[in-house]
Parts: structure tokens; sequence; C-alpha cells
């Protein structure tokens, strides 16, 4: 049996993209040998902060 993971992750989501954007993302993959799943997990946290930020600045 296999090993318990710390963190499982049991929800999968999937998109649609271009073949320009699936080159795009195979090169990320490649240079940055990251997953595709932990890139996308960076491009989500990266974009909640820049949204965080945003509302931060308005309400300031």
């Amino acid at each position: 049996m296999g090993r318990m993971k710390e963190n499982p992750r049991y929800n999968v989501i999937s998109m649609r993209v271009s073949d320009e954007e699936r080159d795009r993302l195979e090169s990320l993959v490649a240079h940055s040998h990251k997953s595709v799943s932990d890139l996308m997990r960076e491009a989500m946290l990266a974009m909640t902060m820049q949204i965080e930020h945003s509302n931060y600045r308005r309400a300031a």
C-alpha cells in the first residue's frame, strides 16, 4: 500500500488551452523543473496576492 501524504489533494480541475499556451506551459515546466500543478498553484497564489494588494491600496 502507498504511503499517506501529509497534504493529500483530491480535487481535480481541468482547463482548455490553445497550442501556443500549451507550448508556453511546457517550456515553463522544462525550465523550472516544476510540475504543471505546482506552476498553476504558484500562479493562483500570485494572482491572489496581487488582488489583495490592489484591494488594500484602494482601502487606504
